[in-house]
């Protein structure tokens, strides 16, 4: 009987992490962060391109995920959350420099359409689930108030 007990809590266990735990205060606050970098970085190899909708694109990345990043680090603080710099993932270090490897052009652009794609739906997922079942109060509301700003940006991906 204790080894069935066992089994059950080892499988319920295991299907939560299948599916996804919503991260801790600091969790989440690294991972906002981690995905702030990233499309920042991405955007200013991208603000010299030559099509006007990646151009256009890439300066309202940076506004808008400079502007995410500020409101995370000061809900963050309300929170008692210590700053730490971000870290983006191994994925998205990769991302960045193949990125910086494709010449000026189509393929870049294109590359780079690609990445923010993948990048929005993993931020996207990420607001949601903090907004929805995070434990900071003040982190909650503004990862409330950032989904929509992502949700934005998808929507202006999916026309490109």
């Amino acid at each position: 009987m204790k080894a069935l007990i066992i089994g059950v809590a080892a499988a319920a266990l295991a299907t939560t992490a299948a599916v996804g735990e919503t991260p801790s205060k600091a969790e989440f606050v690294g991972k906002a962060g981690a995905s702030d970098t990233f499309e920042i970085d991405s955007a200013r190899l991208m603000v010299t391109s030559q099509n006007p909708s990646i151009k256009a694109f890439a300066t309202q990345m940076i506004t808008d995920h400079s502007k995410s990043t500020k409101m995370v680090q000061s809900a963050a603080r309300l929170d008692h959350v210590a700053l730490k710099k971000p870290s983006m993932s191994v994925g998205q270090r990769k991302d960045l420099s193949a990125l910086k490897a494709v010449p000026a052009g189509k393929t870049k652009d294109d590359l780079y359409v690609k990445q923010q794609k993948a990048a929005h739906d993993d931020a996207h997922a990420l607001m949601e689930d903090y907004a929805a079942n995070g434990t900071g109060r003040h982190l909650k509301a503004a990862a409330g108030k950032i989904a929509p700003v992502v949700e934005k940006h998808q929507s202006m991906l999916s026309s490109m």
